[in-house]
């Protein structure tokens, strides 16, 4: 068998999301395509590649495969490529293709700059008959074309328009019988005592026995961080999670992206008395419940962390100092959250509440000042401020909504009056049709001159697809008095708007000096014009 050639990573071409290496023959095929490629026409049509896969692994080349051969079938179609969409690790069951990374700025943002979408095979593209039924009426509302390589699917045809669903239908079916497989093997694993596929709850992990069956052990490090939380929470003056987190994370048992929240689940998790749960979503909050077996006791895993007089005192303990905290907003505690940051250390301002003496008090705190920094009372008026200074700064900003415009018909006129033109040029030459007499001549020479001045007058962009702004009779102010903060702070937050907030103490006086302080980019115009979502219905 002769050496395979030596592989390398293309880096002079345009990388995957996820590193994948071309061996010298494709990457010699690839330049000879992009050589062909460049003798086409500035009119051909214009070719975007999708490329997926749910699973890419070391020895994964199918990405390679995929690209080369949509770059021959776009040779073959007489399309210049523009793009290459890759979403690698992405399940088509899970993620449509216009919330895929790549693919979806394409669809979402990039749809004047190509004219058909290339994929290898429809299941690569996607694996809902919903899913495909949307993308077909997006396609035909931009007028873009779907081929696929290795199915009959063009939609410039109605039989293309009839294979794609069928094929399509096809395609859910299976993916909805992988699902009903997974989903009856995780009510099957959630029966046993043996542990048979998950993630471990917190406080354990996976091992093999002598027998070479996988087995949930106790995770030593996890179960003593547990129960030195357990002891932290029975304390006469009890740690808060908050405390616990930082403790943990400093300590290096847990990452940076530990939460209070996600602390306060591990700790009231049953799993740590060895059984099996699953997780509640009744209520709002993400909590785990046990699973009783047939007999109606809760099913036995493993040794558990905690006793069961360890766990229940401890969700005493828990229940004892949640009391003192008040019940959570469904819109969130802290308003314009994203937008108000801390100018010293850069987090996000938030809201903090306790209960005390039967009163509710209220601070803006930051995450990285020492203790919040000095606590902002009355966030209220805080929010007032800055709904003033941005109603001053950009209320009077007209709401552009953006609107796809197709160049076909302006391209259209636009050859017309080229073969006009070129048509009376050519009559009017020495010996032309035109110049036989004075009269024809002058009528001919005229109607050259009107037909130049209708081509001038043709904008040289509207003969491209691309996207305007169009003002919706409506200024900002007026858009935020309907929809109130909540629309405000979405539009400053997708336009990146900041305000910068600075605490300086008053000596003699509790509550701080608030200074306040707007940043607003360069470019915020074009941030703020809204894009119409084509799926948001679709999600």
């Amino acid at each position: 068998m002769g050496k395979r050639a030596t592989r390398r990573t293309a880096t002079d071409r345009r990388s995957y999301s996820v590193e994948s290496e071309w061996s010298e023959a494709d990457l010699a095929l690839l330049e000879d395509l992009k050589k062909v490629e460049a003798l086409l026409p500035d009119d051909a049509p214009r070719a975007l590649l999708s490329i997926r896969l749910s699973v890419l692994t070391e020895e994964t080349t199918s990405p390679v495969r995929q690209e080369l051969d949509l770059r021959i079938m776009a040779r073959e179609r007489g399309c210049r490529v523009v793009g290459v969409a890759s979403d690698l690790n992405v399940s088509a069951t899970k993620v449509p293709p216009w919330r895929r990374k790549e693919l979806g700025d394409w669809l979402n943002n990039r749809a004047p700059e190509f004219d058909e979408l290339l994929f290898w095979k429809l299941d690569r593209f996607v694996r809902r008959l919903s899913d495909l039924s949307t993308m077909i009426d997006w396609c035909l509302k931009y007028r873009k074309n779907l081929v696929s390589k290795n199915d009959s699917i063009d939609l410039t045809t109605t039989a293309g328009k009839i294979m794609v669903t069928i094929i399509g239908g096809i395609a859910e079916i299976e993916a909805a019988n992988t699902s009903t497989r997974v989903a009856s093997l995780w009510e099957y694993a959630k029966t046993q005592t043996d542990w048979i596929l998950g993630k471990p709850a917190f406080g354990y992990e996976t091992a093999e026995d002598e027998n070479g069956k996988v087995v949930l052990v106790i995770d030593p490090m996890a179960h003593r961080a547990l129960h030195w939380c357990r002891k932290a929470a029975l304390r006469e003056r009890p740690a808060s999670a908050r405390r616990m987190v930082k403790v943990l994370v400093r300590a290096g048992i847990c990452g940076d992206g530990l939460t209070a929240s996600t602390q306060l689940r591990r700790l009231r998790n049953p799993a740590l008395m060895g059984y099996r749960v699953e997780e509640d979503k009744d209520g709002g909050i993400r909590r785990s419940k046990l699973i009783l077996g047939a007999d109606g006791k809760p099913i036995r895993v493993t040794d558990g962390v905690f006793t069961e007089d360890e766990f229940y005192s401890l969700q005493e303990a828990l229940d004892a100092h949640g009391k003192d905290q008040p019940r959570r907003s469904r819109d969130g505690a802290t308003k314009f959250l994203g937008v108000m940051i801390c100018a010293d250390c850069g987090t996000n301002m938030t809201v903090q509440k306790n209960w005390r003496n039967g009163k509710l008090y209220q601070y803006l705190r930051c995450g990285k000042c020492k203790a919040g920094g000095h606590g902002a009372p009355n966030p209220e008026a805080i929010y007032a401020k800055l709904v003033e200074d941005v109603l001053m700064v950009l209320g009077d900003e007209p709401v552009m909504t953006r609107e796809y415009r197709q160049g076909a018909e302006a391209r259209k006129e636009q050859q017309r009056l080229e073969e006009a033109i070129s048509y009376y040029m050519a009559g009017l030459e020495p010996d032309g049709r035109f110049t036989k007499t004075r009269f024809t001549k002058e009528r001919a020479e005229k109607t050259l001159d009107d037909l130049i001045k209708q081509l001038e007058s043709i904008d040289p962009e509207s003969v491209n697809d691309r996207w305007v702004a169009v003002h919706n009779g409506k200024s900002f102010r007026s858009r935020w008095e309907e929809g109130g903060m909540e629309a405000m702070a979405t539009d400053l937050l997708r336009t990146g708007v900041k305000c910068k907030i600075t605490r300086t103490r008053v000596k003699g006086v509790r509550a701080p000096h608030i200074h306040m302080k707007l940043v607003i980019p360069k470019d915020v115009r074009d941030r703020l014009i809204l894009k119409e979502d084509d799926f948001a219905e679709a999600f």
